[in-house]
Order: C-alpha cells, then sequence, then structure tokens
C-alpha cells in the first residue's frame, strides 16, 4: 500500500514511473479503443492504444528534461507536451470521411482528441483525473449513443451494389423502391462491362434503422434483369 501511495503521489520520473504510467495509458487506451472498434470505426482498438501511450511518454519526456539536464532546469515542461494537441489533429482529420452529402467519423475523432489528452494527463501523474475523465467519456460514447438512438432514431450510410444481367435495367427502374422505403440516394457509381451485356451499380444510400433490410433488398432482386443485391455497411 505505501509502494502504490509512494508511486501516486511522487513527481520524480524514474524507471518504475515510466513503466506504471506507460502501462495504465496502455490500458486507458485499449478500453476507449475497444469500445470504438466495436462500432467498426476507422481509428480502432491499436489506434487509441498507441496515442494515448505516445502522449503519455511525450508529458513523461517533457517533465523529465527540466529534471534531469541542468541546463534546461528553467524549461517549461509543458512546451513538447503542448505540440500533441496540435499535432493529434491530422490523425483526427484521418477518421472523418464524407459520403455525399453526409459526414462519418466526428466522434471517433473527438475521442481520438480526449484520448490524447488522458494520456498527457497520465504522463504528468494525474491518475484520478484519468479515470474520471475515461468513466466520463466512456458513458458519452455508450451511454449517450443508447439515449440518442431512442429520443433520434438515426440513419446509417450503406454501399449498395445492384449487378443488372443487361444494359437494359436503369436506375429509374429501381429508384422508386428506394423511395418507397425512405432510402435516400447520395452517389451512383456505373462500371460497365464491355465484353458482357452486364452492368453494376454503387451505391452511396442513407438507411434509417427502421427499414427492414431484407425485405429491401428482396424486391429490388425481384425486378426482371437484376442478379445481385448487396448492402454493404460502412459507417
Amino acid at each position: 500500500m505505501d509502494y502504490i501511495n509512494q508511486l501516486i503521489s511522487t513527481t520524480e520520473i524514474t524507471t518504475e514511473t515510466i513503466f506504471w504510467r506507460l502501462l495504465f495509458s496502455f490500458f486507458i487506451g485499449a478500453i476507449i479503443g475497444l469500445e470504438r472498434e466495436a462500432h467498426r470505426q476507422p481509428a480502432g482498438l491499436r489506434t487509441h492504444i498507441l496515442i494515448c501511450m505516445g502522449a503519455s511518454l511525450i508529458m513523461l519526456l517533457s517533465i523529465y528534461i527540466p529534471q534531469t539536464f541542468q541546463n534546461f532546469q528553467n524549461g517549461d515542461p509543458g512546451r513538447i507536451a503542448a505540440q500533441v494537441v496540435s499535432g493529434i489533429g491530422f490523425l483526427g482529420a484521418g477518421a472523418i470521411m464524407k459520403f455525399g452529402v453526409n459526414v462519418k467519423g466526428l466522434t471517433t475523432a473527438a475521442s481520438i482528441w480526449v484520448i490524447a489528452a488522458l494520456g498527457l494527463t497520465i504522463g504528468a501523474g494525474m491518475y484520478m483525473g484519468a479515470i474520471i475523465g475515461t468513466a466520463i467519456l466512456l458513458i458519452s460514447l455508450i451511454a449517450m449513443d443508447v439515449i440518442e438512438k431512442k429520443l433520434f432514431p438515426g440513419k446509417y450510410i450503406k454501399r449498395l451494389h445492384i449487378h443488372v444481367k443487361n444494359k437494359e435495367v436503369s436506375p429509374d427502374d429501381f429508384k422508386d423502391i428506394l423511395k418507397n422505403h425512405q432510402v435516400a440516394i447520395r452517389t451512383i457509381d456505373v462500371e460497365q462491362y464491355y465484353d458482357e451485356n452486364k452492368i453494376s451499380y454503387y451505391l452511396t444510400v442513407q438507411i434509417s434503422e427502421r427499414v427492414k433490410l431484407n425485405e429491401l433488398t428482396a424486391e429490388l432482386g425481384s425486378i426482371p434483369g437484376i442478379k445481385r443485391v448487396k448492402l454493404q455497411q460502412i459507417l
């Protein structure tokens, strides 16, 4: 117990301090990463672990330099760590994707920014701050997600593949079905097979969670000339 209290209260950066703080940041990153991985987000388990550990290590380095080297004892310990706040924006931007008029991944980008802040907090030795921050972040990602879906039924972005046997089938033949199921078309890409009498339509669509996907695909597949219908989850 005394060892734990000493480890928590110490301000000196030692090998033990580095080990335990990096280990703690590993678990914090893993907890948030697992939640994002469960939602099939582009930034998942490994990404959040690496960001949290990296931010923690940078904070440790920021504290270690003025403590160890006499020439830098008057330096600002937060100077190096401050660059994490601006630098993490590049990773966050990579998690944001645009599909037509819809933007997805903002929540994951925000979680990346917060996990970096938690890593800095752990590196500075603010263990309770990191625990409280992680708890609130989990509540925001899990509990608020459930409440939000109940109060505001959401819509999902999916990729709809429609493969037709002949060129006589056009988007006009299935647009009415999509409209009846309240499916909004965002983009349409066409792939033609010149050596065969086939066309593939790739649609980015916005679908409400209330839509019965089996009925939608079955109705589309019943159109004469359509060979295969496939729905793919994007986000």
